[in-house]
């Protein structure tokens, strides 16, 4: 091998491989006529080298670039759309799209950067200092679409005006003449949820209606957290008459639990969602919600991953798309008479 002071080179791998460039060449690019056995050992010579390929520099066209696209945990409405979203647009880029799991396996962007991949698009996964490092060594710009943490400086992302949205949402049902709003919410850490919070807070200050600690609760965006954190709402001395929920999940097992108490949606408890996926019409009623432009979202990841695999330069780190409010059944002022709730 080369000694220290000078870059490795595919010659230098196909030699100690005892292969041809060529086939080092292909196993760099993804393709797939190598033998799984050689495959391997080239790989783990190129691991072992710290051989980068050059993600930018070509010698020929890429017709076809490929771009990674992860995310961590089950495949919900969420996150369906927005990968609906990054498909239509690689079709009309001309890209192709690998969707996979968010990996911690070691050398995984090494492996990515070796299968041909030019970009990385994370969809609500949470990437650590490490996981960037390990980028950043690999040459792989990343994407974060509608980021969970705060995103280092390092990295581009693609969100909503999550903030704008939470104060749409309390504003309805302050509209509706509501007073008593409650906020069921995801992690408390994550920034969308903050920022939904936030305008939830700024809305009610802005009408003048005290909010008790007791009417805002973290938990995550899933069903569950719709189900329990209701139940402990609806089973307050003064319960709420409106529940503003952090995602479409969310408000409805909102709804089921009120279902299973007895109460009607929405002449009992007003509920109002956020995200209008495909649940939020499917529910029972429709459901009331914010609705963020996940396949949009979806587009601005994928064409902002493709500037950046080029090398071209992005005007902004972070991206926001408005959000707007989608009124539909499961809202309506609230009744006089709340023994019902209790």
């Amino acid at each position: 091998m080369p000694p220290n002071g000078r870059r490795t080179t595919l010659a230098d791998i196909a030699q100690a491989a005892g292969v041809s460039v060529a086939t080092v060449s292909k196993v760099v690019n993804g393709r797939g006529d190598v033998a799984p056995h050689t495959r391997t050992r080239v790989q783990e010579l190129l691991h072992q080298h710290h051989y980068l390929a050059p993600v930018f520099r070509h010698t020929e066209v890429v017709e076809s670039p490929t771009i990674e696209v992860q995310f961590k945990g089950s495949l919900k409405s969420y996150v369906a759309e927005t990968l609906e979203g990054i498909i239509d647009s690689a079709a009309e880029s001309g890209a192709s799209v690998v969707i996979s799991q968010a990996s911690s396996a070691p050398h995984w962007a090494r492996d990515l950067v070796s299968a041909g991949r030019r970009a990385v698009i994370a969809v609500t996964s949470v990437y650590t200092t490490a996981h960037l490092n390990e980028l950043a060594r690999s040459g792989l710009p990343l994407v974060v679409l509608d980021p969970l943490h705060l995103p280092d400086s390092r990295v581009n992302s693609v969100g909503a005006t999550n903030f704008a949205g939470g104060l749409a949402a309390t504003q309805h049902l302050l509209s509706l003449g509501h007073r008593r709003i409650a906020y069921l919410g995801g992690p408390n850490l994550a920034v969308c949820n903050q920022a939904r919070m936030h305008g939830y807070r700024a809305a009610m200050e802005a009408a003048g209606t005290q909010v008790p600690d007791t009417y805002v609760r973290p938990g995550e965006f899933t069903y569950e957290t719709g189900l329990l954190g209701a139940e402990a709402l609806l089973g307050l001395h003064e319960p709420p008459t409106a529940i503003f929920a952090g995602n479409d999940e969310i408000a409805v097992g909102v709804i089921e639990t009120a279902r299973v108490r007895g109460m009607r949606i929405p002449e009992d408890l007003s509920v109002v969602g956020f995200d209008d996926t495909s649940l939020a019409q499917m529910a029972s009623p429709p459901l009331t919600t914010v609705r963020q432009p996940l396949r949009e979202m979806g587009g601005a990841a994928l064409r902002t991953a493709l500037r950046l695999a080029n090398g071209e330069k992005v005007e902004s780190h972070h991206i926001e798309l408005a959000t707007e409010l989608v009124v539909r059944a499961s809202t309506a002022p609230p009744r006089n008479d709340t023994s019902t709730r209790r």
